[in-house]
């Protein structure tokens, strides 16, 4: 029976021990990954010493005695509300956009953040909450030095949204208008971007409107030029045709001038002797004629075209008439 009890109280003191143990161990170490930085305080308080950024197993004095507050140092997203701001040509746009950040100073970001809370959460919250989403919504007032035609361009020409959050970008980096730099509380932003730009019902129809006006302006422009272009194309081609005509007359009444003098002597010579003229006018003329095929076309009753008569035969009762000499002469 004794040893029985020296027994379950030698168990009872080893897990106590072990227990006791357990609980200083866990609060006397931590361990700090790759990706995060610690912060260890003493008494609450944090020396330029206290950052630890190498990963490991490490240890401390429990607690109250010093505390690690552990940061992740990986990249972290702030979505800002939508926004309406106005552009350089008067439109209202809403503008939707976000940053992405991350922790570079551990020690600078547990001095600015840490009066929000024990846990690192609540350091995050409150740097989004009143520093990062602050910065972002007032830095959007860039939006206003671009006019709706720079952030939609109607062809491919390049948009000019990279510029506007490369702009929002600095001003953030900046700590905005009269505020500190984000490098001051330990953040560094990396990259601003614009989720997207929207318009509001009665700034669609006031661009459509605005549009549709533009088209007609470059329509009627596009028309007068072309009808412009028309008119000195006209008058160009009419002017050619002038030259043209009045190169074409002159080299006419020079060939008309050049065969009146070659035929001038051929002239002269034809009114020494018209008769001869008339003469070989005719034999040129028949030559000519009688080139092609022709038809001549004689009467049955003149002198030698009996024998053509169809009815020759039966008046002469199968002779052939012969004409006498008297009436050969008569007709003569």
């Amino acid at each position: 029976m004794g040893t029985w009890r020296f027994t379950v109280r030698f168990i009872s003191i080893t897990v106590l021990v072990v227990f006791v143990l357990a609980i200083i161990a866990f609060s006397a170490t931590f361990t700090v990954r790759f990706t995060e930085s610690a912060v260890k305080t003493r008494f609450g308080k944090a020396g330029d010493n206290s950052v630890i950024t190498e990963p490991g197993f490490k240890l401390k004095w429990p607690y109250p005695i010093e505390s690690v507050t552990k940061y992740d140092t990986r990249t972290r997203i702030v979505q800002a509300r939508s926004e309406t701001q106005q552009t350089a040509d008067d439109f209202q746009v809403i503008v939707e956009a976000f940053l992405t950040y991350k922790v570079v100073d551990p020690l600078k970001f547990f001095r600015s953040f840490s009066n929000a809370g024990d846990r690192p959460i609540d350091h995050y919250i409150k740097a989004e909450n009143s520093v990062l989403q602050d910065l972002l919504r007032s830095s959007l007032g860039e939006t206003s030095k671009f006019k709706i035609s720079d952030l939609y361009t109607p062809d491919a020409t390049p948009s000019a949204l990279p510029d506007l959050e490369s702009r929002v970008l600095d001003l953030i980096v900046e700590g905005g208008q009269g505020g500190s730099p984000l490098e001051e509380y330990g953040i560094a932003v990396t990259f601003v971007g614009i989720d997207r730009i929207v318009l509001p019902q009665d700034s669609t129809d006031a661009v459509i409107t605005r549009m549709g006006a533009n088209r007609d302006r470059l329509a009627e422009r596009y028309e007068s030029e072309g009808r412009s272009q028309a008119r000195a194309i006209e008058a160009k081609a009419n002017s050619d045709a002038d030259k043209i005509r009045a190169f074409a007359q002159r080299r006419a009444d020079e060939i008309l001038a050049k065969g009146e003098a070659e035929a001038a002597p051929y002239l002269a010579q034809q009114n020494v002797n018209p008769d001869l003229a008339v003469f070989i006018q005719n034999i040129r003329l028949m030559r000519e004629s009688m080139a092609k095929k022709f038809t001549l076309v004689f009467s049955t009753s003149d002198y030698g075209m009996q024998l053509f008569d169809p009815n020759i035969l039966k008046n002469t009762d199968g002779e052939l008439p012969v004409p006498s000499n008297n009436q050969s002469d008569s007709e003569n």
